[in-house]
């Protein structure tokens, strides 16, 4: 299937429950290169090379194992390190435990978000340094915010629902530039949710 190819079906969001690829994409240049897709793709192990910092040689390989477990996919065209290269899914969600009951994948998912909690907190660390030399205009559409409020557990699957589905509303221009609206950069967020009691002492 290739990028281009306007009858192809959209992509969806991959709930990840394969011990093994979860361990597969457990690697930060792994993950570097599949947010720099998110920026921008189709992408070659040379363009990737440029963006995440590391030789197109290592891209390669990185970009073929992502492609061996599911992560990835040619976009069609070119050899080698000159062959474009697209995510398969638009994100993935990890799951923190099998419905199974198997072990081998509730540790591989608990590595798997430690290193996507630690890239994602380092990422907010650089942007922390790094605003005070924004441009006014990247000022003032980045913030970041921390609230506490009462939901009961079915208030809080329907709030996650509404926050994917605000996303959502931008889904189509990940996969077409041409919907992109002039001036219209890639923003992130990063989003974590929890019941804040969790960090209290267990009361006996």
């Amino acid at each position: 299937m290739s990028f281009e190819d306007v009858d192809a079906p959209p992509r969806e969001h991959r709930r990840l429950t394969d011990p093994k690829a979860m361990r597969a994409v457990a690697h930060p240049t792994r993950l570097a290169l599949l947010e720099a897709l998110g920026r921008r793709e189709p992408l070659t192990a040379t363009e990737a090379a440029q963006m995440v910092g590391e030789s197109p040689t290592n891209c390669a390989f990185h970009l073929r194992t992502l492609a061996k477990y599911g992560f990835v996919e040619e976009a069609g065209g070119g050899n080698g390190r000159s062959r474009p290269w697209r995510r398969a899914h638009i994100g993935f969600t990890v799951e923190d435990s099998d419905p199974a009951g198997d072990p081998e994948a509730t540790i591989a998912a608990a590595v798997l978000s430690t290193v996507l909690w630690d890239s994602w907190l380092e990422r907010i660390r650089k942007i922390g340094a790094m605003r005070s030399a924004f441009p006014e205009h990247w000022n003032k559409i980045t913030s970041s915010a921390e609230s506490i409020f009462y939901l009961t557990p079915e208030e809080a699957e329907s709030f996650r629902a509404e926050l994917t589905a605000i996303l959502f509303r931008y889904r189509e221009r990940l996969e077409d530039p041409s919907l992109r609206p002039e001036g219209a950069i890639p923003m992130e967020l990063i989003q974590f949710t929890f019941p804040a009691d969790a960090l209290r002492p267990l009361e006996d």
